[in-house]
C-alpha cells in the first residue's frame, strides 16, 4: 500500500457518505453564470482553477470513508503566482504537511521524521484543478443542480456526467463569490457516492504570513530529513509503451523514484496520465520476490473512489492507482508493454 500513501495526501483520501447535502431546485436557464449547456464547462473549470491559486484562508476539512472520518486543518496563503500552505492532520496518525509550491514537507512527530520532496500539484482538488483544458467537454458534461450551503457559504452546485463508462462522475459545489471547490463527490455509475470530501468551516482570511508559514516550513530542528529524489523521465527512455488508446487520457508526466537506499536505475518508474479531471498512475519497478510475492501478481484494491490493481509484468513489478473505474486501470495495467 506505499504506492497509496505516497499517491494521496493527508487530507485527500476520501470516502463514501450516504447523506447528501439538500440542494435547492435548478433555476432556469443559468446558476451564477454557469449554464446548462456544455460549452460553458471549459470557463467553468478554469474560474475553480483560479479561485484555488488566488484565495487565502483556513478551514477544516473532513472526509469520510466506509466507518472511518478524516480531518485536517489546512493554512492557505498566495503571494501572485506562488502558493503555500500548511495542512495539519486533526485525526489519524499525527503529521504536519508542507506545500510550497512543487515542494513538499511532511513532518511526523512521533518518529521525529520529516520527508521531502516534489509535487507538481497544488491544491485540495488537484485533479480538478490541473488544467482547464478543452477536450474535457468531448468526456464530460456539465449540469446545473441549483444552491447550497456549505460551511456557511451560498455556493453553485454543478454535475460532470461522464460520456461513457472510462471514468468517473462529480459532484461539485463552488462559493458563488470566488468559484473556490468546497465540497466535492465522485458519482459512479449507478448514482451513488463513492466518496466526499468537504470543509465544515472555512475563513477567508490571511491567517498566518507567507514569511512566517515559510519559516515554519523550513524549520527542521530536531528531526532526521529524508529526501525523495524526482527526476523527471519519460516511458520510451525507459523502455515502456502503451498497446492501445484509451479513449481521453493523455500521457502527461513521468518520474524516476529514487531514495537514498536506491540508485537511479532501481527505483521505481510513475508514469502518468490524464483526461483533464481523472488521472491515472503506473507505478513500475524491478520485481522483488521478497516484497512482491506477499502480493498475488494480479490483485485489486479499492479506497472509496481510489481504484489500485497490481500486475507482474515479466521482470517488473507494476502498480496502477487512479480514482477511475477498475475497467479503466485493467485497459492501462494490460496495455503496458515492455519494448524490445
Amino acid at each position: 500500500m506505499k504506492f497509496l500513501a505516497y499517491f494521496l495526501l493527508v487530507f485527500s483520501v476520501m470516502g463514501s457518505a450516504q447523506a447528501q447535502s439538500r440542494i435547492g431546485e435548478p433555476p432556469l436557464g443559468v446558476v451564477s453564470g454557469v449554464s446548462q449547456t456544455v460549452q460553458n464547462l471549459a470557463p467553468w473549470l478554469k474560474r475553480i482553477h483560479d479561485a484555488a491559486h488566488q484565495s487565502a484562508y483556513v478551514g477544516t476539512f473532513v472526509v469520510t470513508t466506509g466507518h472511518a472520518m478524516f480531518s485536517a486543518k489546512i493554512w492557505h496563503v498566495c503571494e501572485g503566482e506562488q502558493q503555500l500552505e500548511r495542512v495539519d492532520a486533526l485525526s489519524g496518525t499525527p503529521r504536519r504537511t508542507y506545500r510550497r509550491n512543487d515542494q513538499v514537507v511532511t513532518y511526523m512527530p512521533q518518529t521525529r521524521l520529516a520527508i521531502a520532496e516534489k509535487r507538481e500539484s497544488l491544491g485540495l482538488f488537484a485533479s480538478m484543478l490541473d488544467r482547464a483544458d478543452s477536450s474535457i467537454v468531448q468526456f464530460y458534461q456539465l449540469q446545473a443542480l441549483g444552491h447550497d450551503r456549505v460551511a456557511g457559504f451560498v455556493t453553485d452546485v454543478v454535475e460532470l456526467k461522464p460520456r461513457d463508462n472510462l471514468r468517473f462522475g462529480y459532484r461539485i459545489w463552488t462559493v458563488q463569490s470566488t468559484g473556490l471547490v468546497v465540497k466535492l463527490q465522485t458519482i459512479d455509475s449507478a448514482r451513488g457516492v463513492l466518496e466526499q470530501a468537504a470543509f465544515s468551516e472555512l475563513q477567508f482570511a490571511r491567517p498566518l504570513s507567507w514569511l512566517k508559514l515559510s519559516a515554519m516550513m523550513d524549520n527542521a530542528d530536531g528531526y532526521e530529513i529524508r529526501k525523495l529524489d524526482v527526476n523527471h523521465t519519460t516511458a520510451d527512455q525507459e523502455g515502456w509503451s502503451l498497446q492501445g488508446e484509451i479513449p481521453g487520457f493523455r500521457s502527461v508526466s513521468g518520474y524516476k523514484h529514487s531514495t537514498a537506499a536506491q540508485t537511479a536505475t532501481n527505483g521505481s518508474m510513475q508514469w502518468i496520465f490524464s483526461d483533464g479531471l481523472a488521472s491515472v498512475s503506473l507505478f513500475i519497478e524491478p520485481f522483488d520476490e521478497a516484497r512482491h510475492l506477499r502480493t498475488q501478481p494480479h490483485e485489486t484494491f479499492a479506497v472509496g473512489a481510489t481504484q489500485m490493481l497490481t500486475r507482474r509484468v515479466g521482470a517488473w513489478w507494476v502498480v496502477a492507482v487512479g480514482e477511475v473505474p477498475m475497467q479503466t486501470l485493467e485497459m492501462f495495467a494490460m496495455g503496458l508493454e515492455r519494448k524490445k
